[in-house]
């Protein structure tokens, strides 16, 4: 599939509104056709949802919190800047410029959807921003053809951390028109917004995204173990890493956290493991790709499915004569 960025406008290049490139560079100048504060509904008052409602509350936007258990809308808003929790996802997208949807599964989505698309405002726009594969996205994306309702295929690499920083990566398919009109929003939540297709092509990119980030976990865990065997301090191979072009930021961060075994949600072993499952009902899995699912499903038989990424490094334990953090004992 194609990759499509902003691009400075010539004849037969497709520009993103509102970012272009300049002598290879990106630039950020945009023509929003919508106010840069709007009214914005989440649905989904998960780890990831909270922290994207939070941030656009704090950049000025109304928005309204769902969640199918209310205690959990009502806690994630509970001293929000801008953040009201709504009962009925009805009630939530009424009115709102911008819909997103940030639940677990395409299943999910679709069940809260279909009793809520006929409430979406005209001109309002529903970005889906779970992870839920082409195939339910396709489904998704029908849904909203049926209901004359603008819609993005549109899930974000970056968790919670990110979200808040509004540092994520959006990965957009859809019509260049509707991107536009989400902009705004899009814009506070994230760095840079990638358009890859017209489509269902930003979950089938994030799947790919998403099988990376679980590979390269379970490899820099793995390489811990060796530099354990071999009595090399984890800051010295981290400090090697970061000198030269192999230095990966996320799994660089990973390392403190698997020697603290510190291992709070940012992205949680069960939704890793969704989303490989996802990938493997597309294409067999490699064995590399294999062995990774396999680890992840040891890791969340020994009770860490709810927690980080990292925990996949519980299973690594150094040799006797060395510390936590692969230093020689004395």
């Amino acid at each position: 599939m194609g990759l499509t960025r902003a691009r400075a406008a010539s004849p037969g290049n497709t520009r993103v509104p509102g970012r272009r490139w300049t002598g290879g560079r990106e630039t950020t100048e945009r023509t929003p056709p919508m106010p840069d504060t709007t009214t914005v509904a989440v649905l989904g008052a998960g780890a990831l949802g909270t922290a994207m409602a939070r941030r656009l509350g704090e950049s000025g936007h109304e928005v309204r919190l769902w969640n199918r258990t209310g205690e959990r809308a009502r806690a994630s808003a509970e001293h929000a800047v801008g953040v009201t929790a709504v009962r009925h996802a009805g009630d939530a997208v009424s009115g709102a410029s911008v819909v997103i949807t940030v639940l677990r599964d395409g299943g999910a989505v679709a069940a809260v959807m279909s009793d809520t698309v006929t409430r979406l405002a005209e001109g309002a726009v529903w970005v889906q921003a779970s992870t839920v594969g082409p195939e339910s996205a396709g489904g998704l994306a029908a849904m909203a053809r049926d209901h004359a309702v603008a819609y993005l295929d549109a899930p974000v690499s970056g968790s919670t951390v990110p979200a808040r920083q509004g540092k994520l990566v959006w990965i957009v398919a859809g019509p260049q028109d509707v991107l536009a009109r989400a902009r705004p929003v899009l814009d506070d939540l994230g760095s840079s917004v990638m358009h890859v297709g017209t489509g269902v092509e930003g979950s089938a990119v994030k799947l790919a995204v998403n099988a990376w980030m679980a590979a390269s976990t379970v490899a820099m865990s793995d390489v811990l173990a060796v530099c354990d065997a071999l009595g090399i301090d984890h800051s010295t191979f981290v400090q090697v890493l970061g000198a030269g072009p192999l230095a990966m930021p996320y799994e660089m961060q990973k390392v403190g956290a698997m020697d603290d075994a510190s291992y709070a949600p940012g992205f949680a072993v069960q939704l890793a493991l969704k989303d490989l499952d996802l990938a493997a009902e597309a294409v067999a899995p490699s064995p590399l790709l294999q062995a990774v699912r396999d680890r992840l499903h040891a890791t969340a038989a020994a009770g860490h499915d709810r927690d980080d990424l990292a925990a996949v490094d519980y299973l690594r334990t150094p040799p006797p004569h060395q510390g936590q953090n692969g230093k020689m004992g004395i």
